[in-house]
Formats: structure tokens, sequence, C-alpha cells
């Protein structure tokens, strides 16, 4: 790909640069919408920044739908690039919708009245919102808008995909791909939901663990029961279910599930060294958060445990009573949330089969089980010697001044998975956020200057992708 030549591409940057207060004030429109996905009474607050985006988009020349889904809509738009171009197709993933700001007594100023205050790395924008995911969906907008006031055109075809259901699982988005499958062919899907390595050096993610999300619980005796007269006798559901939920790691921190790691790979050495090299500070990394004991399988890296192997966590346990005081009485049910983060290869539903088997093998007779099984999506790994992967790395390192550095993330994007399934395409995961941007806690941020060199970096690889 030849790319663009240089004194466009300046002036594009320029223009990104001249504009960032412009941009910034655009991002905060579309932060002051509560566009909370989960909450029904926001349905109305949905189709409005469904609108907004429409109307930004239209402004910059695409031609735009917004198209209904059995949940929130879809924002579909598309635009063809220069006449007689051969840049590859770019199909852009965004979402408009945000996570609840609950608990609102712990942020610091109004959750949906995004504010820019200073922070220890110069101006920070702080917003449910901020950085998962609209302020990383608009930097690649904005970059759009300065090739159109400035370059001559959007330098190649786009086609832009906003989804309005990503905080909820994407429960619609597979058919929506499935039914748009012809209007949706790109040669790749860039997606900037991810991380950097820190606020100084650009990353890729290459990799994305996959998830199974489910449900146990235990029936015992018909009702609760007195534990004066019936302990001893009777069987206790909270303290069965806990013995069997303790037996799912042995002391070595392998999970005990059937089968479980028949399809974990482990990593090349060629990955290890560059792992390695990124110097992660585990210790740090836990005090960060007010730990100072990692877990996971005793004998390896910390970085190849959070990017590379699978995990099972109990999410939730209850049963009996919890309130104030105390209640001595045998509870008749107890229940869990459990999720595996799996590693590609995994398939979450035989995991999920083998979870149950692992629960009835350890079940005393007369005691019931139900189970019931919510997000399942497979692990994925990206190909980086891509010509798209190779542009992405050029813009970064122009950008940065270092090479960008090819990380993993520990966590789940199921569209990634979708898209490649579905429509038969790789993802490039090009993300500007940092680990201490709190996204779906109180007072979420986003750091101006990622959002402002992310800006920059999306220009650059619309650049280097003409052709």
């Amino acid at each position: 790909m030849p790319g663009a030549d240089q004194q466009t591409v300046e002036r594009v940057l320029t223009r990104v640069d001249t504009d960032l207060d412009h941009a910034r004030e655009r991002l905060f429109e579309l932060l002051r919408i509560p566009s909370i996905s989960t909450e029904p009474d926001h349905k109305a607050d949905m189709l409005r920044a469904a609108e907004w985006l429409q109307a930004q988009l239209r402004e910059l020349g695409l031609t735009v739908s917004i198209i209904p889904t059995p949940g929130h809509p879809v924002v579909l738009g598309h635009h063809p690039g220069p006449a007689g171009g051969k840049a590859p197709k770019v199909l852009f993933y965004g979402h408009y919708d945000v996570q609840p700001a609950d608990p609102l007594e712990l942020w610091n100023s109004p959750p949906f009245e995004p504010q820019l205050v200073d922070g220890p790395r110069g101006k920070r924008i702080v917003a449910r919102g901020a950085v998962d995911a609209k302020g990383q969906s608009m930097m690649f907008i904005e970059a759009l808008r300065a090739w159109k006031t400035a370059g001559g055109g959007i330098p190649a075809p786009v086609i832009v995909l906003m989804e309005g259901e990503e905080e909820v699982g994407s429960p619609n988005l597979e058919p929506f791909l499935k039914a748009h499958r012809a209007e949706l062919a790109a040669d790749f899907a860039l997606i900037s939901d991810t991380n950097m390595w820190d606020i100084d050096t650009p990353a890729l993610s290459t990799r994305l663990r996959g998830m199974c999300n489910c449900e146990v619980r235990l029936k015992g005796p018909r009702m609760d029961l007195h534990s004066g007269l019936f302990g001893g006798s009777a069987l206790n559901p909270v303290n069965v279910l806990a013995k069997i939920l303790g037996e799912l790691h042995d002391k070595d921190g392998r999970i005990q599930v059937p089968g479980f790691y028949d399809d974990v790979r482990a990593v090349t050495p060629e990955q290890a060294r560059e792992w390695e090299a990124l110097g992660f500070d585990e210790a740090a990394f836990l005090k960060g958060v007010g730990l100072t004991t990692p877990g996971g399988e005793k004998g390896l890296p910390g970085l190849q445990r959070i990017w590379a192997r699978p995990t099972a966590d109990i999410n939730g346990i209850w049963g009996g009573y919890s309130g104030p005081g105390s209640k001595t009485i045998i509870p008749s049910e107890a229940g869990a949330k459990v999720s595996f983060r799996l590693v590609p290869d995994q398939n979450p539903h035989a995991i999920f089969e083998g979870f149950q088997a692992f629960v009835r093998e350890r079940l005393p007779a007369g005691m019931e089980v139900t189970f019931q099984g919510f997000g399942m999506a497979m692990g994925i790994e990206i190909d980086t010697n891509t010509p798209w992967a190779k542009a992405a790395k050029d813009a970064l390192q122009q950008e940065y001044g270092r090479p960008a550095v090819m990380i993993g993330s520990g966590g789940t994007i199921p569209v990634v998975e979708q898209i490649k399934r579905v429509l038969g395409i790789d993802s490039l995961m090009m993300g500007f956020g940092l680990e201490d941007d709190q996204i779906h806690s109180p007072n979420e941020k986003y750091e101006l200057t990622c959002f402002h060199k992310g800006t920059r970096s999306h220009a650059l690889l619309l650049g280097k992708l003409a052709g």
C-alpha cells in the first residue's frame, strides 16, 4: 500500500491538533446522553445517542441508517472512499452504550456531566463512557473528519458499525452480522476498545480470552431448618456448595474440571520472550488494588497467567441469612455465579458441560442441582502479519516515536470472534485506554493525550491505507 503523500498527511494531522477543543466538545455532547443499555428507562436515550451518531456520520458524507434490532438499534454507515482507489475497506466497530453509573455517591462529579480535570499526566476527561467506549469510538470519527476537512476527502472505503448492546453481552449482534453479511464485507475490522501498554507505549492487542458464564443452584431440605434441631443430621446446601467450589483448584492453582486443559496451548518461546521483555511488575500491579499474594497457576509468569491461561472464578455466592445479627438456620438453597475465562481452542460449551460433571460427581445423594448458562464466547488469536497490521504498527511508531508492543488481553470482546466466524475477516485491535481508567467504575476517565494521540494515530493509519 503506497499510502497518501506526506504533505497531505501533515495537513490532516495539523487539523486534528487545531480542532482538538471542538473534538472534545463533540465527545462531551455524546457523553451527556445517558445511553445505559441495561436499564429500560433509558430506551429513549439509546435512540437519542444513535441519532446523534447518525447526524455526525452524515455530516462526514457517509450514508447512514439506524437499523432496529429486538433490543437497541445499530448505527451503520458507509463511505465508498475515493473514486478508483485501491485501499482496503475498513469495517470500524464501536459501541455507544455504557454501563450504569452506580454507585452515584462515589463519583466526584455527575457521571453524565463530563468534566475536564487535572490529573498527574495532564488533563483528563471524567464521565461514564469516557473511555468505554465513546471516547475511543469518537477518535476514528474525528480522524475521518480531519481527512474530509483537510485531506481532500476520506482516503479509503469505510464502514462504521456502532452497536448499542455491547455492555449487555451483544445478544442481537450476531444475528445482525448474519442478516447484513453482504453489506458488511470488508478487508478487516478495526476496533478501539483495548489498552495501550502504558501512556507512552502504544500497543496492538493480539489475543483475547473467551468466556463461559454460568450459575449453579443446590436445593436441599424443603424449607429452612432450625440448626439446633437438625444440625448434625441435615445436609447444609451452603456447606456442600462451598466445599465443591473449594475443590475447583488444586494446591498449584490448576482447575480440576474434567478435560479443562485438553485444548490449552502453551505460548511459543518467542511470545514468552516478548512478554518477558515488557518488564511487568506483578507486585506493583497487585499493590495498586490492595493485594500482595498472586493467584493463578504456580510456576508461570504473571502476563502468561493473565493473557494466555484459562481461569475459574466464583463471582458471587449466596444462601441462607445475611442480614444483621444472627439467624441460626440450615438454609434450604444455595447458589453461585461462576465464570471461566478461556484461551483460544477451548470450547465454552464443552467447559460448561465439564463443570456440570465436576459438580455432580461431588453432590451428595438426595440434593438437587440445576445449572444455567449465560454468555459463551470463544477465545481468539489475531494475525499481526497482515498489511493493515503493518500499517498500524507504522502509524503508531510514527506517532509515538517507539515501536508498538504486541500484547494480550485477559478480557473478552465477543464481537472479534463473531466478525471472524460470520464475516470471515480478521480484526485489528488498536486501543488507547490505560489500566487505571476505571472502566465500569465510578470516576471513569480518559486521558486527553490518549484521545488526542489516538485520533492522530487513526488519521495516520487511514493515510497509510490509502492507495
